[in-house]
């Protein structure tokens, strides 16, 4: 199989002397423009612990493409830390950062003709930007994952990234002292890694590892861990097995992988955000899912994973009890899991898991199908008079599957932190915050720091939220987003009032404003679209390219 396909476009022709004196130039031999090039894309920036690490790692992915005979050339694209901008104007940026990372590195790798990929992607919207760009270009790929942080430590407690947001919400009730409200913040992110529990880095990980994108273990393997550098290696040196027997993104992403995906991400408790990511990265390899496909295995998909946010262990924990490819062994053996799929070690899941040993005998952070933590799965997608095109609920059963409440509506999310803030915020309520869609914020941010205040402040069990932005992984409670349409878009979640009645049901998957449809049409006659919160940027032009929630949030429709 020819493997430099793509770069003999600058490298064996004749009339690209320039392209070729530029790769002299760079320390390239004559015998190395024989070679297949190998594009290493890495998000790492010194500015937040998910990322910090991953120049380092670029570099060993390196040593592996060496090792295999072929060019590796390292580049970089952007990062945004949602622990650093969550609760802030700059959380709009997020999910916008996600698709400028699958445009950059689409962009480079066409520009530069690189045979392959190899992409190192630390915080969550690397991954989904890293897949999406590699279903785009269709050449061999290999995601490595820069791995979960290991926990801090406080007065012998365990720390992680939520214990920083739910410390505000203790603190505003006066339930902890500053000495350990300083103590928690100092303390709950010791070093490299993504965020701990099974927020939406581990859980997009973790689902990349079930769709075959990732090597076994990627998911699960400590940023930190020895492992992770030979992991690191390893890929660079599997990539000229992909690139020689001309196996591709679109061979590996198939309906059933991703279904694959799906299940493991509700076996885990997962992140709502992985329904909107798993989406785009099934629309750029031109496969149809829908928010309808998470409920049809949500239906029969019960949740076995222990973990935090609304459990106890962490990602560390999983590690050591046998991994992400010890839970999927389980799940094989039990038949929940389509053993044929190709993955980017060449050979199938079921090939992959052969030799894997089982989970550890004795651990408690995967329970057994016989004792599920939840007999079906935790996402919910709802719909209803709110929820016209769908909505995404994280019920995990914990806080209950119906709600009935008085709606209290905020504009955005800032007016609700000063709510809660301020203890204007009562059991029974139903809050409800809006025009934070994807073209409504624009960028459709995160409610980490409201859902972290309400929990902090004692309310978890007492309150709901409804809302058309979004949440992060690390969110717990009674919270229902993605609703679509949005705000913005003249959605009904537009024409709720103070003092409205709303019902979630999450037994029959329903999202109502309790008012006649004669309130709602008079209601509607009377709104109009706000004008856009930007009119210039990359915030604008996002707000006029994307889609819905329901539909991915893409940008290339």
């Amino acid at each position: 199989m020819e493997m430099n396909k793509y770069s003999k476009t600058i490298t064996q022709d004749p009339t690209q002397p320039a392209a070729q004196a530029m790769l002299y130039g760079i320390g390239l031999q004559q015998e190395d423009l024989q070679k297949a090039q190998v594009g290493i894309v890495s998000m790492g920036y010194e500015g937040n612990t998910c990322n910090m690490h991953l120049n380092e790692l670029a570099k060993e992915v390196k040593k592996g493409t060496i090792n295999a005979d072929l060019i590796g050339l390292i580049f970089h694209t952007i990062g945004v830390s949602d622990g650093i901008s969550n609760g802030t104007q700059g959380m709009r940026f997020s999910l916008v950062s996600r698709d400028i990372i699958a445009d950059s590195i689409e962009t480079v790798a066409n520009a530069q003709w690189y045979d392959a990929i190899i992409a190192l992607a630390g915080c969550d919207k690397n991954m989904p930007g890293s897949i999406i760009a590699m279903g785009r270009l269709n050449r061999p790929a290999i995601m490595v994952y820069g791995g979960t942080i290991y926990s801090g430590k406080w007065k012998n407690e365990p720390l992680n990234i939520v214990s920083a947001f739910e410390a505000l919400g203790k603190k505003i009730q006066q339930a902890i002292t500053p000495e350990d409200f300083l103590g928690i913040i100092q303390n709950a992110c010791p070093g490299a890694g993504a965020c701990g529990g099974m927020y939406t880095a581990n859980t997009m990980a973790s689902a990349i590892e079930a769709l075959g994108m990732s090597l076994p273990f990627s998911s699960s393997t400590p940023a930190l861990d020895p492992l992770k550098k030979e992991e690191c290696i390893q890929a660079g040196e599997q990539i000229r097995y992909l690139l020689k027997h001309d196996i591709k993104p679109k061979d590996i992403m198939t309906k059933e992988s991703f279904e694959n995906a799906i299940k493991i991400l509700i076996t885990l408790g997962g992140s709502t955000n992985a329904v909107l990511h798993l989406i785009a990265m099934a629309h750029a390899v031109n496969i149809k899912l829908t928010i309808d496909d998470f409920q049809k295995t949500s239906n029969i998909t019960p949740v076995l994973a222990d973990l935090k946010p609304s459990g106890k262990y962490l990602m560390e924990d999983l590690h050591q009890v046998g991994g992400t490819p010890a839970l999927m062994k389980y799940l094989l053996e039990e038949n929940m899991l389509d053993g044929n799929c190709l993955t980017v070690t060449g050979k199938s899941l079921k090939e992959n898991l052969h030799k894997v040993r089982p989970l550890s005998l004795g651990q408690n952070v995967i329970f057994p199908l016989t004792n599920p933590i939840k007999s079906e799965g935790h996402i919910q997608i709802l719909y209803g008079n709110l929820a016209t095109q769908g909505a995404v609920a994280k019920i995990t059963g914990k806080e209950g599957t119906f709600f009935e409440g008085i709606a209290i509506v905020f504009e955005d999310e800032f007016e609700a932190i000063k709510a809660i803030e301020n203890s204007k915020v009562r059991p029974g309520n139903v809050l409800v915050i809006r025009y934070c869609g994807p073209k409504g914020a624009p960028g459709m941010p995160e409610m980490l720091k409201p859902t972290s205040a309400i929990i902090g402040a004692g309310l978890g069990n007492k309150v709901a939220l409804i809302t058309d932005g979004r949440f992060s992984g690390g969110t717990h409670g009674f919270v229902v987003g993605h609703v679509c349409p949005e705000a913005q878009d003249g959605g009904n979640i537009a024409l709720v009032q103070n003092g409205d009645s709303i019902v979630i049901d999450a037994k029959n998957n329903t999202l109502s404003l309790m008012i006649t449809s004669e309130e709602l049409a008079k209601r509607r006659n009377n709104w109009q679209a706000p004008p856009l919160k930007v009119n210039k940027g990359v915030l604008y032009k996002y707000a006029q390219s994307v889609s819905s929630a329901s539909t991915g949030c893409v940008t290339d429709i």
